[in-house]
């Protein structure tokens, strides 16, 4: 098998930045909390050798009602070669028996993506489709992503370079 990517964490500077964004807008947060849940956050591993997929932990407890949903950031950015992307699709299980989906259906996080300026955190978003409550644990696996090599056509001049993160190529 090749081994072309390597999973680490973002800076604690990162993480608080994408955590009190995305949670503590309008309140004051116990930064101890996140200082706790920033040391806690593992890298992505696979189960078995056999297994395709690199298993994402949620950081913190999630509590869904049906049709709510999250954006976690999961606190881990990847570098990738060249001409491999990490698609990341819900555990089989979490869809299978909760209807968790991911609300991108998938997300694709492209080699250049660990240079963004957020230091290509990967922030994963999921929903509640079911119609019963669903719960992680911190530490939970939720999300797994799975290495893919692609290709480019014949006549590609692609040549810009990635700044902002999730979105930013849209723009």
């Amino acid at each position: 098998m090749d081994r072309i990517a390597k999973f680490k964490k973002v800076s604690y500077k990162q993480y608080v930045k994408a955590y009190t964004n995305e949670f503590c807008e309008n309140t004051i947060t116990d930064m101890s909390c996140v200082k706790e849940m920033y040391e806690h956050i593992s890298i992505p591993l696979r189960a078995t050798k056999g297994s395709a997929g690199y298993d994402f932990s949620t950081p913190f407890d999630i509590c869904l009602k049906p049709g709510e949903s999250i954006k976690v950031p999961t606190g881990i950015r990847c570098k990738i070669d060249e001409g491999w992307v990490l698609m990341c699709f819900p555990r089989s299980s979490m869809g299978f028996k909760y209807r968790m989906q991911i609300d991108n259906t998938v997300g694709i996080i492209d080699s250049d993506y660990y240079y963004a300026e957020n230091e290509g955190h990967i922030f994963i978003k999921i929903s509640n489709n079911g119609n019963k409550i669903f719960k992680l644990k911190a530490g939970d696996k939720f999300a797994q992503g799975i290495f893919v090599s692609f290709g480019i056509t014949n006549d590609d001049m692609a040549n810009d370079e990635r700044t902002g993160g999730i979105g930013s190529t849209g723009k």
